[in-house]
């Protein structure tokens, strides 16, 4: 299996990480990822104000999102352009319990297709829609409500194609895109414990919000979150 490790060059406090992900993930590859900060580099892709689909998401993409989107994006169209049923994507803070992420991978690798999109995500808060597949500790489940980041994950061929079709236009961030199924027609999966987590360095995704709009942007954010859960994925 191919590993895609995404990096922005001038995310230097993510060199040494990438380092080690280049130590330890199957057949590594680096993936320049897009600078959103580059017009150059975003030009070819149309954006909406957060209003292209339902639910509505409440917040204005920034540039670091735009870049991370069309990075993804970049790995798809490398899946898609190659000869192998599937890859893993990861992005350059990934950080990993090597025991669970072996067992994680090994499992992954048990079930997955062209058409697979399986999540080894840095958080445990997804909760099955039906049947688990276990091996060890390792369980594989559909989620009722995908969960948010996209640091470590294998898609699929035909699933990279079908996320590349529905996102030439984008108004939200690639996580929350990926969330609505209902519009991607990609079912995601998930596999916990992932032995996945994120290294401390900076986000090179970044905003300025003055304090007296926190409150606010929560109250939007926890309303959008509750028109996600309202759509489950069904087994």
């Amino acid at each position: 299996m191919k590993s895609l490790i995404i990096h922005l060059p001038r995310a230097t406090a993510r060199a040494e990480n990438v380092s080690r992900l280049m130590q330890m993930l199957p057949s590594p590859q680096v993936v320049e990822a897009v600078d959103g900060s580059e017009p150059a580099q975003i030009a070819r892709i149309t954006q909406y104000a957060g209003d292209l689909h339902d639910p509505p998401y409440p917040f204005r993409l920034s540039a670091g999102e735009v870049g991370c989107f069309l990075s993804h994006r970049r790995c798809w169209e490398m899946i898609v352009q190659g000869d192998a049923p599937y890859a893993l994507i990861a992005e350059d803070d990934l950080k990993t319990s090597p025991r669970a992420f072996t067992a994680a991978l090994d499992l992954a690798v048990r079930y997955a297709d062209e058409n697979s999109f399986i999540r080894l995500p840095a958080k445990t808060r997804e909760r099955p829609a039906g049947p688990v597949a276990r091996q060890g500790n390792a369980a594989l489940f559909l989620p009722r409500t995908i969960g948010l980041q996209a640091v470590c994950q294998i898609v699929g061929r035909k699933a990279a194609q079908r996320l590349l079709d529905v996102t030439q236009v984008i108004d939200r961030p690639v996580d929350t895109t990926l969330q609505m199924h209902w519009i991607t027609g990609q079912p995601v999966q998930t596999i916990l414990p992932s032995g996945v987590a994120e290294v401390g360095a900076a986000s090179t995704i970044q905003s300025k919000t003055r304090i007296n709009d926190l409150l606010m942007r929560e109250i939007r954010r926890a309303t959008y979150r509750h028109q996600i859960r309202r759509k489950p994925q069904l087994a």
